[in-house]
């Protein structure tokens, strides 16, 4: 039986067996398998509110200055107070960050490993690291490798955190790697909750890709991309306010809060019979 969406969340499926993808990682843990930055190699491992990672999209469908925006704005919410408030409101008043960038099936960076931020000096340093590193484009927008490498990520992370949260953006439908939902499926069993940032921006003048209007790109990632408990899509099709929408998700994220009203400018409608297969896995963009 398949994943059910009831009021903008997805819910845990019933599952006999865990993916085979599960299996490879619970066989690496016993082995001892870890990165550098991984518990046993000079870090001490920490309990934090949250672990989240930050995943973007980079693909050239976004022109340099709408890359160049959606950059600018994940480094200005972490040095607004509010998502510092934000942190400081959990238990321990910490969180692990890591942020990614992806593309096609074959690329995802990991720009910042894995990060604790626990007070204002912290998210200030983690703002300053991403805005120095450079900005990649790479061809294609496979969401499900995108998924696939963050959950990785996890396995490799030295905090532990009560949550597991993977931030998405990106602005269009998946089009190559393995179909999405299923992936997402995968990802959300293991106790990963997906978020959505899907980006709805008008044509740049370089930009000859074709665009994706707020409503479909909104409903694909709800019923294709995003699940887990208290999953949520956030759209953004005006650059004015990108900031403005990844700083409200952020602290939406990190302090567990349940949802406003403005927060979203969009409700989708609910469609049972989307097929996320039809409505994404095109050519390469």
């Amino acid at each position: 039986m398949g994943t059910r969406c009831l009021s903008n969340v997805w819910h845990k499926p019933e599952a006999t067996r865990p993916p085979p993808r599960l299996y490879l990682k619970i066989l690496a843990l016993l082995l001892g398998v870890f990165s550098p930055t991984s518990v046993g190699a000079g870090h001490e491992r920490r309990a934090v509110d949250l672990e989240l990672i930050l995943a973007v999209d980079v693909s050239p469908s976004m022109s340099q200055a709408e890359q160049r925006i959606q950059r600018d704005g994940y480094v200005s919410a972490f040095r607004h107070a509010d998502v510092t408030r934000a942190i400081a409101s959990g238990a321990r008043g910490r969180i692990a960050v890591a942020y990614v960038e992806w593309a096609g099936p074959k690329y995802q960076r990991v720009v910042l490993p894995w990060t604790i931020i626990g007070s204002h000096d912290d998210a200030k340093r983690f703002a300053d690291a991403l805005a120095a590193r450079p900005i990649v484009r790479e061809a294609g927008t496979s969401i499900s490798r995108g998924l696939q490498a963050a959950e990785d990520l996890f396995a490799r992370n030295w905090a532990v955190g009560e949550r597991r949260v993977i931030d998405v953006s990106g602005d269009g439908p998946n089009n190559a790697g393995p179909p999405v939902a299923t992936v997402r499926d995968e990802v959300i069993a293991s106790g990963i909750t997906i978020n959505g940032l899907p980006v709805s921006l008008p044509h740049g003048t370089s930009d000859s890709f074709e665009r994706f209007s707020e409503g479909y790109l909104n409903s694909y990632y709800e019923h294709c991309v995003i699940g887990g408990p208290d999953a949520f899509v956030i759209g953004v099709d005006d650059l004015t306010l990108f900031a403005v929408a990844i700083r409200r998700k952020l602290v939406r994220e990190i302090a567990s809060i349940p949802p406003r009203p403005e927060l979203a400018s969009y409700a989708p409608p609910r469609l049972a019979d989307f097929d996320c297969l039809t409505n994404g896995e095109g050519p390469y963009r």
